[in-house]
């Protein structure tokens, strides 16, 4: 009883945490939008937006929805591979909570201890379910890596014409951070156990009372990291898949913006180039504390794709961007959220 009182609390002080977290994500939209429009002829901008070609808008909307599918096929194959057999819609529903999750909290941290959580409401162990997301999330750094030094050095020019490149460089440097210490993590316990238990003697130094609790739970999550780095080493096969499906799910999210030009009458421009600078706009801030990148995915989308849409275009071709690969799922996932916690209140 006192464990599950414990479980309880820990998961309303969460609760209330996010809501926090969506207020100040509220916030960042507004200022964006004011910083962003405030000088600009709105009326034109909704007119221009109002008669975009609906094809290829329908077009952009199917490639996010496919993005979603290939992250639930992923993790609903991972689990599988665990022994758990989950249905797609379910898989998908998992996505969609982890999405939103992630949109609302700094650094996309809030994605994955909610995914987990509603996981272990459907019966799947906790520990399959942080494997499972370990493994798309090594899948996702790498294709995010991957493809986005691919532009940087296909199409240099694009730093150096839309004045991106200290951003871009922060950006690479974050996330190849990110992804060496994850991998470190996943693939050598014995190096990330000096340097925790380093951290943790300077951190006890300094008086911190609860390090012992903060010990347990990090070695708790070293252990997860070591179970995950097992199951890469004996199924690399299925390892190597799964990267490929996050491949494939980055590209989808990466070609949206081609959508956005044709939708707007548009021709002439290089659709590679168009790719290659959507990868390069991402990886410069994925990496950024911000709840879903907002205000910065904005101000680089303005500076990188100035030269491609114009100045008459660009409000309106940042509004249909950002409303097909952002605001419009963010939406979509908080109906998934409220549905969810709706049912669970009800089988309880």
């Amino acid at each position: 009883m006192e464990e599950n009182s414990a479980n309880q609390n820990i998961i309303q002080k969460t609760f209330r945490r996010i809501f926090f977290y969506i207020l100040i994500f509220v916030l960042l939209i507004s200022l964006t939008f004011f910083f962003v429009f405030k000088d600009q002829d709105l009326g034109s901008i909704f007119n221009i937006v109002n008669h975009a070609n609906i094809a290829f808008v329908a077009l952009g909307v199917a490639l996010m929805i496919g993005y979603f599918c290939v992250e639930a096929w992923n993790i609903r194959s991972l689990l599988a591979s665990f022994g758990n057999k989950i249905s797609f819609l379910k898989s998908l529903k998992f996505t969609l909570i982890g999405f939103f999750f992630c949109s609302v909290t700094p650094g996309a941290s809030g994605g994955q201890p909610i995914e987990i959580y509603y996981m272990s409401k459907e019966k799947i162990p906790a520990a399959n379910a942080t494997m499972a997301l370990l493994v798309q999330i090594c899948g996702i750094q790498i294709s995010v890596m991957a493809l986005g030094v691919i532009g940087m050095v296909t199409f240099p020019h694009i730093l150096l014409n839309n004045g991106i490149m200290l951003m871009t460089l922060i950006g690479l440097a974050i996330n190849g951070f990110a992804l060496v210490v994850l991998l470190v993590c996943v693939f050598s316990r014995r190096l990330t156990q000096k340097v925790v238990n380093s951290g943790i003697s300077v951190i006890k130094f300094f008086g911190y009372k609860k390090i012992e609790q903060k010990r347990a739970s990090i070695n708790k999550t070293l252990k997860q990291y070591s179970s995950c780095s097992k199951y890469i080493l004996s199924h690399r096969k299925e390892f190597t898949i799964s990267v490929l499906r996050t491949l494939l799910q980055m590209a989808l999210f990466y070609a949206i913006p081609i959508c956005v030009y044709k939708a707007l009458n548009l021709s002439g421009a290089n659709l590679i180039e168009l790719f290659f600078m959507q990868t390069i706009l991402f990886m410069a801030t994925s990496g950024l504390p911000l709840p879903g990148a907002v205000g910065a995915s904005e101000t680089i989308f303005l500076a990188i794709y100035s030269t491609i849409f114009g100045e008459e275009l660009l409000g309106s071709a940042l509004l249909i961007n950002r409303g097909i690969s952002f605001y419009w799922f963010v939406l979509v996932s908080l109906i998934v959220v409220f549905i969810n916690a709706i049912r669970i209140k009800s089988q309880k």
